[in-house]
């Protein structure tokens, strides 16, 4: 279940001394996000959006697609791990890092009831702050894709296909919504 935990600044150097118990530990703004290890539901979720943005990305060229837990430092005290997130390439390979590129092309969230509050309010805050291409949002209990972008405070809700037209990429990627959620928790 996310949990804010402790009223204190957390940054960090805080987070390397946590357990690695299963728990992801994110901060935003100073404030501890623990929530537990995922369902296979959502891990299932997260493994197909994984494998259809990396062969769009790969064949493109233009980015690298990462799987949680990966670790996105804004600041000392801003690090969060989107489940997937698509970062583009430095000169033409693979970030080692991500000081290489201090840039997120997309984020992705599977949302559950333990961290709902956390990826629908302060992740995205903190994501449109940051700039970042797109943030999504997949609710799974929904059969939905919300969107955000930066320019835009407007959430947009996708129930049938999402498109993402990546930076540098001769043509977008498309979601097959009824597809992807058909094979997700229908298989």
């Amino acid at each position: 279940m996310y949990m804010p935990t402790l009223r204190r600044h957390w940054t960090v150097e805080d987070l390397e001394e946590l357990p690695s118990d299963g728990c992801r530990y994110e901060i935003i703004g100073g404030e501890l996000l623990v929530t537990p290890a995922p369902t296979y539901r959502h891990q299932a979720a997260v493994g197909e959006l994984f494998r259809r943005l990396y062969d769009y990305v790969l064949q493109h060229g233009v980015g690298y697609v990462f799987g949680a837990p990966i670790d996105l430092e804004f600041s000392r005290d801003s690090v969060v791990q989107p489940d997937v997130a698509v970062l583009p390439l430095v000169n033409g390979k693979r970030p080692e890092s991500f000081n290489d590129v201090r840039r997120v092309l997309l984020a992705v969230e599977v949302v559950s009831p333990s961290s709902a509050r956390a990826d629908r309010v302060e992740k995205r805050d903190l994501y449109r702050t940051e700039r970042v291409g797109e943030y999504w949002i997949v609710d799974l209990d929904s059969r939905t894709i919300d969107r955000s972008v930066p320019s835009d405070a407007r959430i947009e809700v996708h129930d049938e296909q999402i498109t993402w037209k990546c930076e540098g990429a001769t043509e977008p990627f498309v979601l097959d919504l009824t597809n992807y959620f058909a094979r997700v928790l229908d298989a």
